[in-house]
């Protein structure tokens, strides 16, 4: 490729500091430590010369001049650079692997006179925008005896090996120190914009959302069909409708292998559905059950379901309308069918779980033989960030975002532009660097305080963590408010003490406790990010105010807060402890 004829250049300073080990210390980041421990320090300050920024940015090696020097005192303290190469965003193996390299090649020589090569890369690769500084400001660097190319590398001796750095302040200084000569005034300025245009550009190329990645979560590749009941087997499955006093309509799903005495209700999370209890990527809820003697299963989608709609809209339901009006609708319709005889048993998580123990606690429901509780129930307790988010998140949303609600699929969203709730997504995630799903990253935001916070890695499947977004929905702002109140009270509380809607509801749900018989199992994960210790709260609390209750407590080694229902080995470790519960109140 030929040089243009009237050439413009374009040039910058860069500084680097990091630190070296000498001999053999194995990988860059072994290199790195034991360089530091050791306090061998390696910098260099270069000006990188571009003497024709249009053959440049034509050029596919994008070569530049590097002057300058090296300082490191163990190879005689600041050396010149003799010689020096740069080439930006070089490609590195097929195009699909979407990745650039940055290279560095500086000759010098020691205190001593003996030659040296500095050989150093940058990776720029897409593994998430939030690394993009990390991967623009990393050099992983080899100095080698002798002056060599490349392609001696591999037979040339290895003096030291490290990471160099460029730090925020140093980056900063740098962003002052471009210039371009030659051409007219004009030439110059948009010399500069080139260079920078192309930098931009291939870092675009390299970070920007490929239409696969969306089709991966949007469809067209999605690992399990959304809403599937393909994870139980030998089961007659039936959907029973019904209509709450409020005129909104839900379902049941019933999942039976026979008649049976003791019919078990599940009560789903906030945003999650049935499908939590039934995916079919490892052996699920219902499934265990129908399997361990409880052939009459119903799972219960209420008005917060992903397979309803209702977080979707602007409407202000809360939480005294599913304990007024959705928990005794659907226990009403179990009934109905099947008949006055069998035992109901209920398990509930999450706010399925704090509105069934409101229903329950309120006197809105009876005959209710036994029920498990996951996270939390009466006492609702969060993280002191959480409970910052409680407070300012609710008007900061709803008023100056104007977000009716949040969603952990909003970094999907496909088209031209960038929604508000994209950006949010994103910026979410650059505070999530412990996976690379971002509905994993949105609902810690949404839902607890860690990284992440609803569960731990490693207990789920790798469909399951790559599903996250089928799995879990909107959520509509209003909740936020209800359970805002409630961790300031320290109790499950009413929300609209006025509105006569709700006149048949204690202010505190606790106001009966002492009347409430029914054996209530709480259960929770030991790494509960969501409600930390609520069921703990609740259960020395329903102690002390009625000691010989029945009710037991069971912490969950090595989970968290949604794992104990979507977790690979919930067979193993959980499931056995409910049904053990269900078995000894059966009678």
């Amino acid at each position: 490729m030929t040089p243009t004829a009237d050439p413009v250049s374009v040039q910058f300073t860069e500084d680097m500091k990091g630190f070296v080990a000498f001999g053999d210390a194995g990988d860059y980041q072994q290199a790195f430590d034991a360089g530091q421990a050791a306090g061998t320090a390696f910098m260099f300050h270069l000006t990188i010369k571009v003497p024709d920024i249009e053959f440049f940015t034509r050029d596919p090696m994008k070569s530049g001049v590097a002057e300058g020097w090296i300082a490191c005192d163990r190879l005689g303290g600041q050396r010149p650079v003799e010689r020096g190469l740069f080439n930006c965003f070089v490609d590195v193996g097929a195009p699909q692997a979407n990745t650039r390299n940055m290279r560095y090649r500086l000759f010098f020589r020691d205190g001593t006179g003996k030659p040296l090569t500095l050989s150093g890369h940058k990776v720029v690769v897409d593994d998430g925008i939030r690394n993009i500084w990390r991967d623009t400001s990393t050099l992983f660097s080899r100095i080698y005896e002798g002056h060599v190319d490349q392609a001696q590398e591999t037979s040339a001796p290895v003096v030291a090996t490290g990471i160099l750095h460029i730090k925020p302040l140093d980056f900063a200084h740098q962003m002052t120190t471009f210039k371009s000569d030659g051409g007219t005034f004009e030439a110059r300025q948009k010399a500069i914009a080139t260079f920078g245009s192309a930098f931009l550009g291939t870092l675009w190329d390299v970070y920007k959302p490929r239409v696969g990645s969306m089709l991966k979560h949007d469809g067209a590749e999605r690992p399990i069909p959304l809403f599937s009941l393909e994870g139980v087997k030998d089961a007659d499955v039936a959907t029973h409708y019904f209509s709450t006093p409020d005129k909104i309509g839900l379902s049941l799903l019933r999942f039976s292998r026979g008649k049976c005495d003791d019919v078990v209700m599940l009560m789903h999370g906030l945003t999650t559905s049935t499908d939590m209890f039934i995916m079919p990527e490892h052996v699920n809820l219902v499934s265990y059950l129908l399997d361990h003697g409880f052939t009459d299963v119903w799972s219960f989608d209420w008005r917060g379901s992903m397979r309803h709609s209702y977080d979707l809209f602007p409407g202000k339901f809360n939480l005294d309308d599913i304990a007024l009006y959705d928990v005794p609708g659907a226990i009403a319709k179990i009934r109905e069918v099947v008949g006055p005889g069998p035992r109901i048993h209920v398990i509930c998580h999450c706010v399925g779980s704090i509105t069934f123990m409101m229903s329950l606690f309120a006197g809105l429901v009876d005959g209710i033989t036994s029920v498990i509780s996951n996270s939390v129930s009466l006492t609702p307790k969060v993280s002191s960030w959480s409970n910052t988010k409680l407070a300012f998140s609710p008007f900061l949303m709803n008023w100056i975002l104007r977000f009716p609600n949040l969603n952990p699929r909003w970094s999907y969203l496909p088209g031209p532009g960038i929604p508000q709730g994209k950006i949010l997504a994103k910026l979410v995630s650059l505070f999530h660097p412990e996976c690379h799903v971002p509905a994993c990253h949105m609902v810690s935001f949404m839902w607890g305080a860690g990284r992440p916070a609803v569960w731990r890695h490693e207990n789920l499947s790798d469909i399951t963590h790559e599903r996250t977004g089928d799995l879990f929905g909107a959520v509509n702002i209003n909740y936020y408010l209800h359970i805002r109140k409630m961790v300031q009270r320290g109790a499950a509380v009413k929300l609209d003490e006025v509105d006569p809607r709700y006149r048949h509801l204690p202010n505190n749900y606790l106001d009966r406790a002492a009347e409430v018989d029914t054996p209530i199992l709480f259960i929770t994960g030991e790494y509960n990010r969501v409600f930390f210790d609520s069921n703990q709260i609740t259960f020395n609390t329903l102690k002390r105010l009625k000691p010989d209750n029945k009710h037991e407590l069971k912490i969950l080694p090595g989970y968290g807060h949604q794992d104990p229902f979507m977790g690979v080995k919930n067979h193993v470790d959980v499931f056995p402890i409910l049904t053990e519960f269900l078995g000894r109140h059966r009678a």
